[in-house]
């Protein structure tokens, strides 16, 4: 058996994983828009309303909503689709575990995890009718924290999984 023909099954196991994906982002995402009453509207709306704002308490101007706490129907809307990816990246998870998928196709898909849970949290903590330049910002920092998290438990899996074979 040569090397091309062992590999066709993990080629063949990932494709239908990354179309199954891409179908059930779209789902969700038409989902969303169905579910959401003029989401598109808020959209427009919010992007404009960006601005350049100068970052509170710095001399640092950013792009940000001039009004931020005006678009909560919208930054609900980016957490659903948050948690429901979350939920779905779950289930990728335990398909990549119940099919024998490499190691770091697991550690990818448990960083996909904790980084769209996070982002639901932190969208639901900092952002709706009473966000503020300020929150807006720490929001922004957040995620740049969750990256960082979501990017260490993956080389954290790896570097385990290499130590124990």
């Amino acid at each position: 058996m040569n090397k091309s023909s062992r590999d066709f099954p993990y080629k063949h196991k990932e494709s239908i994983f990354g179309a199954v994906s891409a179908g059930v982002f779209f789902v969700v995402i038409g989902a969303i828009f169905v579910t959401t009453p003029d989401l598109f509207d808020k959209i427009i709306a919010f992007f404009q309303d960006l601005d350049i704002v100068r970052v509170p308490n710095t001399e640092i101007l950013l792009p940000a909503p001039a009004s931020p706490g005006d678009h909560p129907v919208l930054y609900s809307a980016v957490e659903q689709f948050s948690f429901i990816w979350s939920l779905y990246q779950l289930v990728i998870l335990a398909l990549r575990f119940a099919v024998g998928s490499p190691l770091n196709k697991k550690a990818e898909t448990l960083s996909n995890v904790v980084f769209w849970f996070g982002n639901s949290y932190l969208i639901r903590t900092f952002l709706g009718e009473s966000t503020s330049a300020i929150t807006w910002f720490q929001f922004w920092s957040a995620i740049i924290i969750l990256a960082g998290v979501s990017l260490l438990a993956r080389a954290a899996i790896s570097a385990v999984a290499r130590a124990l074979q």
